[in-house]
């Protein structure tokens, strides 16, 4: 598996992750700078680099807020620690719109919950007052770390000081 790089932007918030190969490049430009660093080197015929494990971006890039981020299905799943919003199951796992589309419900952060598929099947396009089936936890948009987190499932012990835990 390719080395991953947080990357920060200029106010120290985690904002992406991304291949050794671009973070080099990005320091390289002068665009970001170098906050951890391996043990090791990168060395070519003519020069030796750091390896680079946390950057931080010269610039302030602006990124979207969360509730404008992209909904896809990774993302719910670690918002909802994988499990599903109804029973707990870890296995078989779907995405649920809590106001189902058939009933004018939106493919939005505030709509979509994990599920497992048995009852996603149950619950069908049902309001959850209609079955009595309410989500554990009332949907809403992810933390920022959550993105990191799909990036990144296993994140190393040099980014935890930058990765807010909250």
């Amino acid at each position: 598996m390719a080395q991953q790089v947080l990357v920060l932007n200029a106010t120290f918030e985690p904002i992406n992750v991304c291949s050794l190969q671009r973070a080099v490049v990005l320091v390289l430009k002068n665009k970001a700078e170098v906050l951890e660093r391996a043990n090791r080197a990168l060395r070519s015929s003519t020069a030796t680099h750091v390896y680079p494990l946390v950057i931080r971006l010269v610039n302030y890039v602006r990124v979207p807020r969360n509730e404008k981020r992209k909904i896809s299905r990774r993302a719910v799943f670690a918002r909802d620690n994988y499990r599903c919003q109804y029973c707990g199951a870890t296995a078989r796992l779907t995405v649920d719109h809590v106001v189902p589309k058939s009933r004018g419900g939106r493919s939005s952060w505030d709509n979509v919950v994990t599920s497992c598929a048995p009852c996603n099947i149950r619950k069908a396009d049902r309001l959850p007052e209609e079955i009595g089936m309410h989500p554990h936890a009332a949907p809403r948009a992810p933390a920022s770390d959550v993105f990191i987190a799909v990036a990144a499932p296993r994140r190393p012990a040099s980014w935890e000081p930058y990765i807010s835990t909250a």
